[in-house]
């Protein structure tokens, strides 16, 4: 009996340890069941065509918002369609046209409009491989508090996809064609993180995004985006937001100084430079940048003391009878371009203090070196937000050129 209860036990135990590994897949959705959203555009309109569906209410049932109502297009993947590989590339409208379903609605909010387009879909929308969220300039200045909301809240959608803001219509780059990527939503992906690589553009998911937005002493930004005739996409600048609302776009050499500023790396811009004045003329291109804040107080406001150092090459030289190898030439470039960049700084942080948005994040610098001001005559970001405005800064940019190219004599 002994042994008959012992050889029960082992049995039981093992059949413990073995029946969760015999589950399997009993929850498995199969791929062709979902329908996967790689890109997501939001327009604003004051009508809504499909009032009358009475998808999600009956119509007068609930009162029209008064900031009208979005529309929304999806960029769903055709299963079967995507290519794997590089001998499936190419681009083009009609590659495009096979590798994606574009489907369009209107709604009362985000998730009155993805109701709506899951009714014109036999399978369930998937946000786990969405990429790109385009929102237009019109919704990004009204305000995204819906937007954002309804993102945060869906487990689907991961913190690594892009949010970008589109001069004119977002849904015209739900249906662009590319001639380098048969799937619109990659080029952008892929234009945006090579825009990293060179140096161009600062690293903005859209979990940074949402992480700079909440904090006290902070302002959200996001890529500015413009549709171009050949079907391409041009960053157009950065859009800087205040709490929920876009208030300003910098030009696309300001990404430059932005990034000077915060002192990211690698760098990548390149500028011309005017010697004294005259029709001597180089261009040059940063390969590096280091930068070093100081807080201070002066009248009762809070006073930076920035000092950044860029790294230069230079790229090429209008004038044949310049002597690049002169020290007395490169000194010069030296200070004409440090001059340029500081200007341009300054120039940015006064168009962002002017409009209270501290993409810079000089708040959250304040908030941690100086607490005790902090406490006492901040505390909140709209205090904040008010009080970026009266902060004074000292900017003062060094350049070293270290290399000026070779050439065959």
């Amino acid at each position: 009996m002994t042994t008959l209860w012992s050889r029960f036990i082992k049995l039981s135990i093992i059949s413990l340890l073995v029946c969760p590994l015999l589950t399997g897949c009993w929850d498995r959705l199969e791929i062709e069941d979902r329908a996967v959203v790689l890109g997501i555009s939001i327009d604003q309109t004051k009508s809504n065509r499909d009032e009358d569906d009475a998808v999600t209410h009956m119509r007068g049932a609930i009162p029209a918002p008064k900031q009208g109502y979005y529309h929304v297009a999806v960029q769903i993947a055709l299963p079967g369609r995507i290519p794997l590989g590089p001998g499936e590339g190419g681009g083009g409208a009609a590659n495009s046209s096979a590798t994606v379903w574009v489907l369009d609605t209107f709604g009362h909010t985000l998730d009155d409009a993805f109701m709506r387009l899951q009714q014109q879909t036999s399978a369930r929308l998937f946000f786990g491989h969405l990429r790109v969220i385009i929102i237009s300039e019109a919704v990004a200045r009204k305000g995204m508090d819906n937007i954002n909301d309804f993102f945060r809240r869906n487990s689907e959608v991961r913190r690594m996809a892009w949010m970008m803001v589109a001069k004119g219509n977002a849904m015209r780059m739900m249906k662009a064609a590319p001639k380098l990527e048969r799937i619109p939503t990659l080029y952008l992906i892929t234009t945006l993180d090579q825009g990293i690589k060179m140096g161009k553009f600062p690293k903005d998911y859209i979990g940074t995004f949402w992480s700079n937005s909440t904090k006290k002493g902070q302002e959200g930004y996001l890529p500015y985006v413009e549709l171009q005739k050949e079907q391409n996409i041009e960053i157009k600048g950065l859009a800087y937001f205040k709490g929920a609302h876009m208030v300003g776009k910098t030009k696309p050499i300001e990404i430059g100084a932005f990034l000077a500023v915060k002192g990211v790396n690698p760098a990548g811009y390149r500028v011309y430079v005017t010697l004294d004045g005259s029709s001597k003329m180089i261009m040059t291109t940063t390969t590096n940048r280091s930068v070093s804040w100081t807080a201070s107080m002066k009248q009762g406001h809070p006073h930076f003391d920035i000092r950044i150092m860029l790294e230069v090459n230079v790229e090429e030289k209008m004038d044949q009878d310049l002597d690049i190898n002169s020290e007395e030439v490169l000194r010069q470039i030296e200070a004409e371009q440090a001059e340029g960049a500081t200007k341009a700084c300054k120039t940015l942080i006064a168009q962002t203090q002017e409009a209270g948005s501290d993409i810079f994040g000089f708040g959250e610098y304040i908030r941690a070196k100086k607490r005790q001001y902090w406490n006492t005559n901040v505390q909140t970001k709209e205090k904040w937000q008010e009080q970026y405005q009266d902060v004074t800064f000292d900017v003062e940019t060094r350049v070293n050129v270290r290399r000026v190219g070779m050439k065959a004599k």
